[in-house]
């Protein structure tokens, strides 16, 4: 051998699982942030997620 590692198909689909989960993970995230806030009782925090919810053509009404 001369020293250099090799990337094994195992490491490849472990690694790629890992970014799904974590992707995943940050999705879930998001939307309860977004749903949290979205029905918050504080008029601002209300008013900002429905901002964003017509400045990304979201139905919201």
């Amino acid at each position: 051998m001369n020293g250099t590692s090799t990337t094994t198909p195992l490491g490849t689909a472990s690694a790629a699982r890992s970014l799904l989960l974590q992707l995943a993970a940050g999705a879930a995230l998001g939307l309860v942030v977004l749903y949290g806030v979205a029905f918050a009782e504080s008029p601002v925090a209300h008013n900002a997620a429905h901002d964003v919810r017509h400045v990304t053509v979201k139905p919201c009404h």
